[in-house]
């Protein structure tokens, strides 16, 4: 599909203004008022200190970055430089600057980040390839809690969401973290950390809409309760539109979703910080089969102490609660074997209970070490009317860990770094996950590092209990007894992956810095879906079983740069290169010849602009290629593959800021087409997403 011609542009533009949403007009109009009141009796110093965060980022330098402090490699502050691991972060300024209004938007940014959007409200998102519907092996943390759903094994994408003017900083290691994060961090981790309460002091408003993003609002508010003791409190809610189907139909996929929280930090000692937060959230998200509803909350306790010679321990306890009503269309009769089923919805409830222990020290001068240990319990209730089936309904399951890690200096400027963690799951029992980390440093601001880990993805719900009815075979023997279209098995073991690594980190100069990692994975035990024994009595393949049929090996390699062409102009590149060999074992069979676990492109590239020009007006502009993936049409016996086609697209942001406190922004997504894929099988309701434009008033007082 080609660009559209300047005149098509700009009637699309008028088109878009003189549809611009009432409501989110009225309060751009209510908050704009409400800042031009406050200027006439306040003066510039009254949001000089919520400016100080802003600023200091903005002048954040190419040294400044290599020494941003993570934490997702070792479990411990240290500098980018430093971390011997393919990590890359996401600045709070790099959310800002780039227009983004969700969490999965955000992480467009990471390079080594494959991001699809499929509808309105779900995204396929992964590292290092099996980037499928069910992407399972990509482990995501929320200030220390992690968000990866025992229920299909990965993310819901479409509750994962905060007020992105709190996020510090995102980390995005690909690569297996399962040392030191346990299972599931099997491709890679992402780590979102938001700010501490004495980094949000004021009041915080944003409002805005357009085209897409129909209308959205964000409050907060943060001071202080005593003396060393911070607050903030937040809400925030949007309304998203739908997307389109291929000819340009409305898919009528519409999200809607509020949110709220606080958080409290106390340090009532030179030694001891507490920090106590929540959130609640509702939602609700338009189907083709209906509504499907989404709320739950979360309350996270940390207690961090220093101890007599410089060590540390950390004690995280935390309780979150998940409800989802996924509704499903009735399935028809189909004569003369199958009665169907009405209507349903799969309810899905889950409680998770987890509490971590964390102790870091050295010793001997020479040994870093860090050890911990945690137990995390759920109580998973799944209830259904019609399709979907869970056999037992109900399950309550426990988690058992401990892990330890240390590092070496074996020499002024070689380090080696062992670890492993340790756990016990009800489904497989005890899973071992080392790894070893050699890490070099040639020169200044030079870093040279290798790694070899194992790390597992263990089952889900999904794998082991999915009970997935189609409908009763009515007519005679042997056809008289409900057939299941797709099963979980009790034999499903965890996936595996052996990762060999190494990379290249460096500063070149005062004003480039350059990060390149390559790869080779060996994966065993994937998951399949298989044919059982039984099938040639039926007149169909069915029942088909999740089973560990498959294996393969996966290589390629990530590289990132920074330039910073003038004091106001910097640019990031970056492009990733990926490629799979999955295959099915010898003597074993697969529905989807080794394809429903894998819908990757072999290779993609970006690259940012952000320029600061005069009169505090900043203009940021991001364009990505993504090469064409492969999926199949489900797991089902002579299942075909399709392409999604590669695609180029552009975004743009325009900021001024004519105050301190206050900032105006017009934002464009996808601008180069009308709408196109990114995920699904090609049908005629797969959907396509849609240019989006929309403008936003922020400010800070």
């Amino acid at each position: 599909m080609r660009p559209p011609s300047p005149r098509t542009l700009e009637k699309r533009c008028r088109s878009f203004l003189s549809q611009f949403p009432q409501r989110a007009a009225r309060a751009g109009l209510i908050l704009l008022s409400a800042l031009l009141a406050s200027r006439a009796t306040a003066g510039e110093s009254s949001s000089a200190d919520s400016e100080i965060s802003i600023r200091a980022l903005k002048d954040l330098s190419i040294d400044d970055l290599l020494d941003t402090k993570v934490t997702s490699v070792s479990k411990q502050p240290e500098k980018l430089l430093e971390a011997a691991a393919a990590i890359q972060v996401i600045t709070n300024d790099e959310i800002r600057r780039s227009g983004a209004t969700s969490i999965p938007e955000a992480l467009r940014l990471a390079g080594n980040l494959n991001v699809a959007q499929e509808n309105s409200h779900d995204w396929a998102i992964s590292a290092r390839g099996f980037n499928a519907n069910l992407a399972n092996k990509l482990l995501v943390l929320i200030d220390g809690r992690a968000v990866y759903t025992p229920l299909y094994g990965g993310v819901l994408w479409n509750v994962q969401d905060t007020l992105l003017e709190d996020v510090d900083r995102i980390e995005v290691v690909s690569g297996p973290g399962g040392a030191l994060w346990g299972a599931n961090a099997t491709n890679g981790v992402i780590n979102i950390t938001t700010k501490m309460a004495r980094q949000t002091p004021g009041l915080y408003l944003e409002g805005g809409g357009g085209s897409s993003l129909q209308d959205f609002a964000g409050l907060r508010y943060g001071g202080t309760l005593a003396p060393n003791v911070f607050f903030r409190v937040y809400g925030n809610y949007f309304d998203r539109d739908g997307e389109v189907f291929p000819d340009g139909r409305d898919a009528q996929d519409t999200w809607r979703m509020r949110r709220g929280g606080f958080r409290v930090d106390a340090e009532p000692s030179a030694e001891d910080t507490l920090t106590l937060q929540g959130d609640l959230y509702r939602g609700a998200e338009k189907l083709s089969a209906g509504t499907e509803n989404l709320n739950g909350g979360n309350l996270l306790g940390r207690w961090s102490h220093v101890l007599a010679g410089g060590s540390k321990t950390v004690l995280q306890v935390y309780y979150d609660r998940t409800h989802l009503a996924q509704p499903y269309a009735a399935s028809p009769a189909s004569p003369p074997f199958y009665s169907g089923f009405p209507a349903s919805a799969l309810v899905d409830d889950l409680d998770t209970y987890d509490v971590d222990f964390q102790h870091s020290l050295e010793l001997a001068t020479i040994h870093k070490l860090v050890w911990g240990l945690g137990y995390r319990f759920t109580r998973e209730n799944d209830t259904s009317l019609g399709i979907v089936r869970f056999s037992p309904p109900s399950l309550e399951q426990n988690l058992f860990s401990a892990f330890g890690q240390d590092e070496i200096a074996v020499a002024e400027n070689v380090q080696f770094t062992v670890g492993t963690k340790l756990e016990h799951n009800d489904y497989t029992g005890l899973e071992v996950e080392p790894s070893l980390r050699l890490q070099w440093t040639p020169a200044v601001r030079q870093m040279l590092w290798s790694a070899v880990s194992r790390a597992v993805r263990t089952p889900s719900r999904y794998d082991r209990d999915l009970a997935v009815v189609t409908g009763l075979i009515n007519a005679p023997p042997p056809y008289v007894f409900p057939t299941d279209y797709l099963d979980g098995s009790a034999g499903f073991v965890s996936e595996k992956v052996i990762a060999y690594e190494a990379g290249y980190r460096s500063q070149l100069g005062t004003r480039t810095t350059v990060s390149l990692s390559i790869f080779y994975n060996d994966y065993s035990d994937l998951r399949s879906t298989t044919a059982t024994p039984t099938t040639a009595t039926y007149p169909f393949p069915f029942p088909i079983v999740f089973s560990n049929n498959l294996r393969g090996e996966t290589h390629g390699f990530e590289l990132g740069a920074n330039h910073q062409l003038m004091p106001w102009w910097r640019v990031h590149a970056g492009y990733n290169l990926l490629r799979e060999n999955i295959r099915v074992k010898a003597g074993q069979t697969d529905t989807t010849a080794a394809t429903n676990e894998t819908a990757d492109p072999e290779q993609q590239w970006s690259i940012r602009s952000a320029m600061d020009l005069p009169r505090e007006i900043e203009l940021d502009a991001a364009l990505r290629w993504v090469d064409e993936l492969t999926l199949n049409n489900g797991p089902t016996s002579g299942a075909t593959t399709r392409t999604v086609p590669s695609y180029y697209e552009l975004d743009a942001r325009l900021a001024w800021r004519p105050t301190n406190g206050l900032e105006l922004a017009l934002v464009g997504q996808n601008l180069l087409h009308d709408h196109h894929p990114e995920y699904g099988f090609p049908s005629a309701t797969r959907e396509e997403i849609q240019r989006r434009l929309y403008g936003k008033i922020t400010w800070r007082y």
